[in-house]
């Protein structure tokens, strides 16, 4: 038999809280320091590491004045007496300064980074695909993986983080289906439902990601979760009845 998958609208639903980001550690200043939470239907990976550096400032010049040496004065001759020439004092010439050394000075530099990943949605198909009939169980499933699983690099580190949906059925008709199965066709399939009067009916799909990331061999739960919604009707009929005499 023919299985159709059928056309299907998908609604983000943001599942974060309102308040901002999970804050990063002070220790982030010596080591990388990563959180992995959700925000509007996505996965928010963001990374912060910083550390100080010595940094030598330039010397300071000090200017050092060369003495000033008077010129000797001609002593006086007795035949011709003459006035005493005037002292002359030579114009001091700046000596050229000496680098004084100075301290190192600490500087601080920080890497920030932030990576959004966004998650597959579901489509929904059902079997018998073209009007079911009443009283016959209907199976139905969804193409969305059992996982999802990504290795990111942010700010020089490797983050994996590792996902798993689950999913709650709405068939439409008042009755509900909580599971973590993505449901097979006929004969395998789990998730099957059985109408009892004929009509169109809305199936709704709530798939629900959480899990967890991986940093420096130590594993944390990813803060939040996201939900996606797939919608998807179903046209249910009576089956036909003949009389023979």
């Amino acid at each position: 038999m023919k299985i159709t998958q059928l056309v299907f609208v998908s609604i983000l639903i943001t599942t974060a809280s309102m308040s901002a980001p999970s804050a990063l550690a002070e220790e982030c200043q010596v080591s990388a320091c990563v959180d992995v939470y959700t925000q509007d239907g996505k996965i928010i990976i963001e990374g912060r590491k910083g550390g100080t550096t010595a940094v030598t400032p330039p010397p300071t010049a000090k200017a050092i004045p060369k003495k000033v040496v008077p010129k000797k004065v001609a002593p006086p001759v007795k035949k011709k007496v003459a006035p005493p020439k005037p002292t002359v004092t030579k114009k001091a010439v700046p000596q050229k300064s000496t680098p004084t050394p100075q301290p190192p000075v600490a500087q601080t530099a920080s890497l920030n980074d932030r990576l959004i990943k966004a998650l597959p949605t579901a489509g929904i198909a059902y079997q018998p695909e073209y009007e079911p009939l009443v009283d016959v169980p209907v199976f139905m499933w969804t193409d969305l993986p059992t996982s999802f699983m990504t290795q990111v690099k942010i700010v020089g580190e490797i983050v994996d983080v590792a996902l798993r949906p689950s999913f709650t059925w709405s068939f439409g008709d008042g009755t509900f289906l909580s599971t973590t199965d993505v449901g097979r066709p006929f004969p395998d399939g789990k998730i099957k439902h059985t109408y009892s009067n004929p009509g169109t009916y809305l199936i709704t799909l709530i798939s629900t990601w959480n899990g967890t990331y991986t940093h420096n061999a130590q594993t944390r739960a990813i803060t939040g979760t996201v939900k996606t919604t797939s919608i998807v009707t179903i046209t249910v009929v009576n089956s036909p009845t003949r009389f023979k005499n």
